[in-house]
């Protein structure tokens, strides 16, 4: 029964149905013997398929997490400061507010978490973002409802990407042998880790989650779905984000 509500719920999602509506429009193009159309459409429909299916939007994050899956990320390390960079956030008209993306919360979360296991001094929040208020005060506000003492917190509010990040917390800290915790998102890790790795000697990258698992999620896997397809859509946008600061710097 359970594989049935899987199913079920695996049929009635919206990309599911755009991509069946297009699989009937495409046999419509054969059986109106209009082959340029049903071939732009059958490849369309094989590159949508592959892209909203779980197994290749789980081997992307795979790829892009692997190196923080297998070992423990704080380990003994001493760590001076956690920063935890923004993922995120947004302005709702009608609850006059900015509010953080889940993204930005899980990793805010994560960052109290190491912070409290480690020795470290100091709490950076760091990010401008798009909403009224910024990601960084976000943030702030956040640690401090989850037990961080307001006067360890720095706030860096002009960043606006990962390169900036790191930029602006090198203007905020003069000991480039400060050991520097960097929390993010893991499949996000590595491109943060090159970038503060240009300006201290001492980088420990921690994961604020993943997105792959290693769990069986049975023949439903196979359907194309919109949540699949949004991580494929992140872990795309993290590759090419990974090569164009690579070709830039």
């Amino acid at each position: 029964m359970e594989e049935l509500y899987l199913f079920l719920k695996g049929i009635i999602d919206p990309l599911f149905i755009v991509f069946a509506l297009s699989a009937v429009a495409f046999f419509f193009c054969l059986l109106g013997r209009n082959k340029s159309g049903a071939l732009i459409l059958l490849l369309a429909l094989i590159l949508l398929y592959g892209l909203s299916i779980h197994p290749t939007a789980n081997y992307l994050a795979y790829r892009l997490e692997k190196d923080y899956l297998e070992k423990s990320p704080s380990s003994g390390r001493k760590i001076d400061a956690i920063i935890v960079l923004g993922g995120g956030s947004h302005d709702i008209l009608s609850a006059r507010g900015t509010y953080p993306t889940e993204a930005t919360a899980a990793r805010v979360l994560a960052a109290v978490r190491y912070y409290s296991r480690s020795d470290a001094k100091q709490f950076i929040c760091a990010g401008r973002g798009e909403g009224k208020i910024s990601e960084a005060e976000l943030m702030s506000v956040l640690a401090q409802e989850l037990g961080i003492p307001k006067d360890k917190i720095l706030l860096e509010v002009k960043s606006a990407n990962t390169w900036e990040h790191a930029v602006e917390v090198d203007k905020m800290i003069p000991n480039k042998s400060t050991v520097l915790g960097v929390v993010t998102s893991a499949y996000h890790l590595r491109r943060s880790e090159r970038e503060f790795k240009k300006y201290f000697r001492n980088v420990v990258a921690l994961p604020a989650g993943f997105s792959f698992s290693s769990a069986e999620k049975g023949p439903v896997q196979y359907l194309p779905q919109a949540r699949s397809l949004h991580m494929t859509a992140v872990a795309l946008h993290e590759i090419i984000g990974r090569w164009w600061y690579v070709m830039k710097s």
